[in-house]
């Protein structure tokens, strides 16, 4: 197959050809208006095994002329912005029918997409497919909302979110676009009917966690002008709203452009368009915080049964994977075209030609992680299954069974040793805490008080006790656990690996006042199964002082009776206490 890739060394052309460089049967003519910049382009990927071409091509010039000169088997427009094509917007399209080519683009324009449906009659007549809007935003979000909306009776609420990345590097054609839309009117579905809105002045605040793994921070998200807010309708037509945001990153910088949108939405300002080259070196050059992006969706409606419920899908991509992901729908058409099952002939917005299996190969080898959480299903569960979700049933059972806590209260005994650090300000730091006092070998006994969804546990190491108060945390805390001690709040996430779960800390506060985490405590918390033996390791140190503190031992659940729970027998139990 050869392949023409408009704006092919741009930013999304280029993650296309990477992420189709090792399929020897491709040819990929990677062109734009430089040829020199195509030439180039083209040397740096030395390695690819598909054939690559530079190339010249102008979608404003004699489009007949180029692609007669070109002849691709389809063409791709990776270029944009398409909000901004204009009255020939549809030029490229019109002239790929003519020559009998088939077309896709990566179109982010909710207007621009809709209307490619016109061409649909021509498409099928030349026998040729035209996909547009080949990107996440609609094809990963409708593939998602089918698999999240199975066996329910309907939907009537979807929303979702990308949050990219601060290192992603973002394309000045896209920078183009949000400039030209920021707080103008657009349509959207609202209250079971049409509404106009404005992009970046509504806001919401949401925590991509995938189950098992480390969340993004809590993202601010604000609405986006996507070709979802009116394709996803026509799948969904009884969707009373349907809500897409993005959550750029620093925060300081997506509220600058809420602010401009604001400007523009009350008619300060006529457009944002004058700023775009400002708004993208600032994209691009003021930027910190994790090298990790994500996205969500979000459906509501009735069960089965008529109770409302809410499913949510999560995304997490770490450092360069993340960018690669609105690229990795047009990848895997063209693979599966390779294969013998080319899309169908006709015009239209591309949202039946994935399915979010068809997105898995892409994901295998990066470290690109999703789950789902059955949120309303979950309700009135465990804490620790509430926070995990379905990563909780591939935990080992001796963990489960030690948070496996209902109502009421639950004892747990063993043995354990201590360590405390030897440093002033340490031996402080444990003597606030309530940390128990060093020790070798000493017996353990943790009592575990549930009310309302809240543990309480309290700890006594020999005769000596600590408590702690552990909830699910809200707002910015949401999907962590957070755990009380005196005025002192840590969240921790809780995740998954090899059968270990372990609790990464990702907040803290006093007096409930947020703290800086470069302030903050180390710790390396895990709980583990060894020789069907549950087993905790809490290590507490801080830049300052070293070593506070570091507990490790087993434990073994008791039942009312006052036995071991999966050993009644008392000579049994009075064998274990002296191992």
């Amino acid at each position: 197959m050869r392949i023409l890739l408009v704006g092919g060394y741009g930013t999304f052309g280029g993650r296309i050809v990477e992420l189709l460089e090792d399929e020897p049967r491709l040819t990929l003519v990677v062109a734009g208006r430089s040829l020199a910049r195509a030439e180039a382009y083209c040397r740096s990927r030395a390695s690819a095994k598909a054939k690559l071409v530079p190339a010249v091509f102008d979608r404003d010039g004699d489009l007949k002329r180029q692609l007669g000169e070109i002849a691709p088997d389809l063409a791709v427009d990776a270029s944009g912005p398409f909000q901004a094509y204009g009255e020939g917007r549809y030029r490229l399209v019109e002239a790929c029918i003519a020559h009998g080519l088939n077309y896709m683009d990566l179109a982010d324009g909710a207007a621009f997409v809709a209307g490619v449906g016109a061409f649909d009659e021509a498409a099928r007549a030349k026998g040729v497919y035209v996909l547009a809007g080949v990107s996440s935003f609609p094809v990963l979000t409708a593939a998602v909302v089918r698999k999240l909306a199975a066996g329910m009776a309907w939907v009537d609420t979807i929303r979702g979110g990308i949050a990219p990345s601060p290192y992603a590097g973002v394309g000045e054609n896209v920078i183009r676009a949000i400039a030209s839309y920021a707080g103008q009117p657009i349509e959207v579905r609202r209250n079971n009917g049409k509404a106009v809105a404005h992009p970046f002045t509504e806001q919401t605040r949401y925590t991509i966690a995938p189950p098992g793994h480390v969340p993004l921070r809590s993202t601010l998200f604000s609405l986006v002008d996507v070709p979802d807010l009116h394709a996803l309708a026509t799948l969904w037509p009884e969707a009373k709203s349907i809500w897409m945001g993005a959550g750029p990153v620093p925060e300081v910088l997506h509220r600058v452009l809420i602010a401009l949108a604001w400007l523009t939405r009350l008619r300060l300002l006529p457009t944002l368009s004058p700023l775009a080259r400002l708004m993208h070196w600032a994209t691009n050059r003021l930027r910190w915080g994790e090298h990790r992006g994500g996205m969500f969706v979000e459906v509501a409606g009735p069960g089965a049964d008529g109770k409302r419920e809410r499913r949510s899908w999560h995304l997490l991509a770490e450092g360069r994977d993340g960018p690669l992901i609105p690229s990795m729908a047009m990848a895997a058409i063209v693979r599966k075209a390779l294969d013998g099952a080319a899309p169908a002939a006709g015009a239209r917005a591309a949202l039946m030609e994935l399915g979010v299996q068809d997105y898995e190969s892409s994901f295998r080898g990066r470290t690109i992680h999703q789950g789902i959480r059955e949120d309303t299903a979950l309700a009135g569960r465990p804490l620790y299954q509430q926070i995990l979700g379905d990563a909780w049933d591939a935990l080992p059972t001796e963990i489960r069974a030690m948070h496996d806590l209902g109502e009421g209260e639950a004892v747990a005994e063993g043995r354990a040793s201590v360590e405390r650090g030897t440093n002033p300000l340490a031996r402080l730091a444990a003597w606030i805490m309530g940390f128990p006092k060093a020790a070798s070998d000493t017996s353990v006994r943790v009592r575990f008080a549930v009310r309302d969804g809240r543990e309480v546990w309290t700890r006594t190491f020999g005769d000596e006790s600590f408590t702690s108060h552990q909830s699910a945390g809200c707002g910015r805390a949401s999907h962590l656990v957070c755990e009380r001690f005196g005025p002192m709040i840590f969240a921790f996430a809780v995740t998954t690996d090899g059968g270990r779960l372990n609790l990464v800390l990702r907040r803290w506060s006093a007096f409930g006042l947020p703290l800086p985490m470069w302030l903050c405590p180390r710790s390396n918390s895990f709980e583990e199964s060894l020789g069907g033996r549950f087993r905790f390791h809490v290590d507490i140190s801080h830049p300052l002082t070293g070593l506070i503190v570091r507990y490790r031992g087993w434990l073994r659940p008791l039942n009312k009776a006052g036995f071991v729970a999966d050993d009644a027998d008392p000579a049994k139990l009075a064998t274990l206490s002296t191992e």
